[in-house]
């Protein structure tokens, strides 16, 4: 009887490990298949993160690029405007000092252009 209770003991031992062995197993499979899944969440978001960050940077020098071209923009309207305004004057400047020049041109200058353009004709003809 004593070693029936001891072949008894001996396979509730075993059985025991084999049990423990399945469900540690198991265990471990499971706590397996969860970083798997964890990782893969991961990288995931990760990938999320990224593509919306390269969007953000996009659209930021997309308004950076608008806004340097309005600035350039507004530069040259402003030379423009300043360079119209110098040009008008100096053709103001230069119509005022044609009329004064033929103005108060001297009689004997206008002979010399005459005879300046009869020496034109000859050498023409």
């Amino acid at each position: 009887m004593g070693s029936l209770v001891c072949e008894i003991e001996a396979a509730i031992k075993i059985q025991a490990w084999w049990r423990g062995l399945l469900v540690r197993r198991t265990l471990q499979h499971a706590s397996l298949r969860a970083c798997i899944i964890q990782c893969w969440w991961r990288t995931v978001q990760a990938q999320a993160l990224d593509k919306r960050r390269r969007t953000m940077l996009v659209l930021y020098s997309r308004q950076e690029s608008a806004v340097v071209k309005l600035q350039a923009l507004a530069r040259m309207w402003r030379i423009r405007r300043c360079y119209c305004r110098a040009r008008i004057a100096a053709c103001i400047i230069q119509a005022y000092w044609r009329w004064y020049a033929r103005r108060n041109r001297k009689p004997e200058s206008d002979h010399a252009t005459a005879e300046h353009l009869e020496i034109d004709i000859k050498i023409l003809v």
